[in-house]
């Protein structure tokens, strides 16, 4: 549900198809941000906010009244590095929403971000600490810290990488109240390598990791895409369902030919790199395209892409119980 004042003239969201042509292969695929995918200054957007902001925001307050510790985190986070990412943090929302956010000087050198969408005045001291929230609907439980009040106030789910002076990287916060069939407490603090073991055909960009993560922190910012099938639209699909529901209806990736419902579900991958902070901020913004709505062009470009994957990135992407089925309704519609 919108708050009371929700602004009323927000913007479609963005669609992205970024189906392959051919084969279906893991790689970077990474593009400038601001590259035209056809969403005009969309996309030149780190943060982009939409009239679907409620659901985004619902979905995120839900995961964390259920449990805070199941989707929100961090281990070793470094002051410094933490720092830097909440003053870039609060910096971009400013420069890329200045109607949405507005940033007030305190007397004490600190900052008052009134946030329009939430309602929420968040009030940070001049080392970027939250002090206060301001809002006549706290949320439960109360913000844990700064990144989770700012995390709160955008579509994207937030992680952060560090690196340190020997080259070691780390997970060292995340924001995932919207996971695709993956889990924070599983990930946090890991490598980028054991992050993305699970990932079938990822030998190529494990061989390259150094220079990748290197780029990522230098270079940039940077934007790609990542795609799968969903058969609901429900953001948030952590692997653990929540006490009291039905674990098969929690999972999804329930495909009836009977009763076709089949849903792209694309993610916008956003990094940014903070070099002073020997780190990268990566957003991972969520998109469903409803399948029967595609072209019939796009809809046997699908079915090609999953004819190509292989049985680790079939059963991976949860595709696999299915594909037969999906395949058949997609070339025959």
């Amino acid at each position: 549900m919108a708050p009371p004042n929700f602004p009323d003239d927000l913007p479609a969201p963005a669609r992205y198809l970024p189906l392959p042509a051919g084969h279906y292969q893991v790689k970077t695929g990474l593009h400038a941000l601001g590259a035209d995918f056809g969403n005009g200054g969309a996309d030149g957007l780190a943060f982009q906010l939409d009239r679907h902001w409620p659901d985004y925001r619902s979905a995120k307050l839900a995961a964390r009244a259920e449990r805070l510790e199941k989707y929100v985190g961090a281990e070793n986070l470094s002051a410094s590095a933490q720092r830097h990412l909440l003053a870039w943090l609060v910096e971009r929302l400013l420069a890329e929403h200045p109607a949405l956010f507005r940033g007030r000087p305190t007397e004490d050198h600190g900052l008052r971000l009134e946030c329009a969408l939430s309602g929420e005045t968040l009030v940070f001291d001049e080392d970027f600490t939250l002090r206060a929230v301001e809002t006549e609907a706290p949320v439960v439980p109360p913000y844990a810290s700064g990144l989770d009040a700012l995390a709160c106030q955008v579509q994207e789910d937030l992680a952060f990488t560090e690196i340190d002076a020997d080259g070691r990287d780390r997970l060292s916060f995340l924001h995932l109240c919207l996971p695709n069939h993956w889990a924070a407490e599983d990930k946090l603090g890991g490598s980028f390598m054991a992050v993305h073991g699970p990932v079938p055909e990822m030998d190529r960009i494990h061989r390259q990791s150094a220079a990748l993560l290197r780029a990522l922190v230098m270079n940039g910012p940077f934007v790609r895409f990542a795609w799968g099938l969903a058969t609901d639209t429900r953001l948030n699909h952590h692997p653990e369902p929540p006490a009291g529901s039905d674990p098969a209806a929690w999972r999804g990736r329930r495909f009836d030919p009977a009763d076709p419902r089949l849903y792209l579900r694309v993610e916008r991958q956003v990094t940014v790199g903070l070099p002073k902070a020997r780190a990268f901020l990566f957003g991972i913004r969520t998109y469903f395209e409803n399948v029967a709505d595609l072209a019939p062009q796009q809809r046997r470009q699908l079915a090609n892409a999953i004819e190509s994957m292989t049985p680790e990135t079939l059963a991976y992407k949860g595709i696999a119980p299915y594909r037969d089925a999906v395949m058949a309704w997609l070339r025959g519609g």
